[in-house]
């Protein structure tokens, strides 16, 4: 048992309850609020290091012996999901001090973060499937107040179609949680895997099993994505960065973990049924991505797109394709996170959102265009950045799997996220400066953020070897579920 797992969601979640006494005092919440990203860190890091050196870590709250009582459970795959969320959400709230504005500080917006951030790493680590549910209302409760905190019209207005979505989603969780219950008496996840197989998965354990992939699609943004471009539009960029890096990977963590070790004995079912959202989900981001002229649109559609090629991975179900969609949701927080910080950095200096009211930036904001440039290779996967490897991995294992029109459609996703960003590259940076006169803005300490940020992205890239024992780590308990089964179910 080890202690250590709760550290996650217990330092975030003191940080939010303290913040709340001091309210209009911006420099200590601040203050406070890097400190406690800087321990998150600090402990995700030394439970990579034990995870990597002793397996599967566990924690047993209460004492109670599984599969009573809540559990925590902390594999490789999860423990590295929370290490990149923590690094991913300590350079947006540097980038939120400089952009956030002090009226939406003094409006709770880093008790709201934190308590966000309890929701993604509660999500991340429990080994109980109702208890997912309640860290998925943490989060997402915090995420109500972070998209409508300034409350103009068009956040309101996105405000009621995010929460009328969510809403839906979580009485459909909470449904299929009940009917699962009530199929195989159990909800720690460990013990579940066992039931369902003992049970035999068809009839309505697979209508159980598509519930539960409509709901976490929903939440994701797999295929059931008509809320997000507009929803993920509406707050200031730095909530917007927030909501692209890690939002949609908690959901797609829930399908991940759920089809690779509950509902894993008819994937004639529901792997091909992944496949076929996985593809339609590529193909409709790319459409979104290259058709539309905003910037936020542009990069929300982006987003759409790495959901639907990280569930390509699970989908191809072999053990390169599982380990490149690990090591793919770990890229594509980082780079999603870079990405919309820079995008808040172009609005910021051009003053509009548009691209037809951008041009010439290159000029005055050299540094900053080329650092986008690269990320945008980044992101399409050209070697040695960070997207290399893993979409390798993705397609190899998906040729592997015999799903070559589905690694097609893979590779031109690929080229669509390089057109649609190039376009972005081409028509701010280059081309005719506009008519009207544009604010003079400092970028200089949001820059540096990003900056740091770029640096991991080439990291990643460069040191994808030493990385992949990591990620293999992951990918080897998603591939054969049975060592997660006895780390929990034993008795300690």
């Amino acid at each position: 048992m080890n202690n250590m797992l709760v550290l996650p969601i217990l330092i975030p979640l003191s940080t939010a309850v303290i913040l709340i006494f001091f309210k209009d005092k911006i420099r200590l919440q601040r203050g406070i609020s890097v400190v406690s990203g800087l321990l998150t860190i600090l402990v995700s890091v030394l439970l990579v290091t034990r995870v990597h050196a002793d397996g599967i870590q566990t924690l047993q709250m209460g004492g109670w012996a599984p599969p009573y009582g809540i559990i925590f459970v902390g594999d490789m795959f999860a423990i590295l999901l929370v290490m990149m969320a923590s690094l991913v959400s300590f350079a947006i709230l540097l980038y939120s001090f400089s952009s956030i504005g002090e009226k939406r500080e003094k409006y709770y917006y880093y008790t709201f973060f934190h308590f966000l951030l309890v929701g993604v790493y509660g999500s991340f680590l429990t080994g109980d499937i109702f208890n997912l549910f309640v860290f998925f209302e943490v989060m997402l409760i915090s995420s109500y107040a972070l998209i409508s905190l300034g409350g103009t019209k068009l956040q309101l207005r996105e405000t009621a179609k995010y929460l009328l979505i969510n809403i839906v989603s979580s009485t459909l969780f909470v449904a299929a949680v009940a009917y699962l219950y009530a199929a195989v008496g159990t909800l720690n996840m460990a013990h579940l895997s066992q039931r369902v197989t003992e049970a035999g998965q068809g009839g309505v354990i697979n209508v159980i099993a598509v519930l539960f992939l409509i709901v976490f699609s929903l939440k994701a943004g797999l295929f059931l994505f008509f809320w997000l471009p507009g929803s993920y539009s509406a707050p200031p960029p730095a909530i917007r960065a927030l909501f692209g890096a890690l939002l949609t990977k908690v959901g797609l963590y829930a399908i991940i973990r759920t089809f690779t070790l509950l509902f894993v004995n008819d994937t004639d079912l529901t792997h091909n049924l992944i496949a076929w959202m996985a593809a339609a989900t590529m193909i409709l981001g790319s459409l979104g991505a290259v058709a539309y002229k905003d910037i936020p649109r542009i990069f929300n559609y982006n987003v759409i797109i790495s959901v639907g090629f990280v569930a390509f991975g699970l989908a191809a179900g072999t053990q390169d394709a599982l380990d490149g969609a690990v090591f793919y949701l770990l890229h594509d927080m980082l780079a999603k996170a870079l990405l919309f910080i820079l995008g808040g950095l172009i609005i910021t200096a051009a003053g509009t959102e548009q691209l037809s009211g951008m041009g010439g930036m290159i000029k005055k904001y050299p540094l900053l265009g080329w650092m986008f440039f690269i990320l945008a290779l980044a992101l399409v996967g050209i070697p040695p950045l960070s997207g290399f490897a893993d979409k390798l991995l993705i397609i190899r294992g998906a040729l592997d799997a015999g799903m070559l029109v589905l690694a097609l459609v893979g590779l031109g996703s690929s080229f669509m996220v390089l057109y649609s960003l190039i376009k972005v590259f081409r028509l701010a940076f280059w081309g005719n400066e506009p008519g009207n006169k544009r604010p003079a803005v400092s970028l200089k300490g949001a820059t540096a953020v990003a900056a740091g940020l770029l640096v991991l992205v080439i990291a990643m890239g460069i040191g994808a070897d030493p990385l992949y024992a990591f990620v293999s780590q992951a990918g080897d308990v998603l591939a054969s579920p049975a060592e997660y089964i006895q780390a929990v179910m034993v008795k300690e």
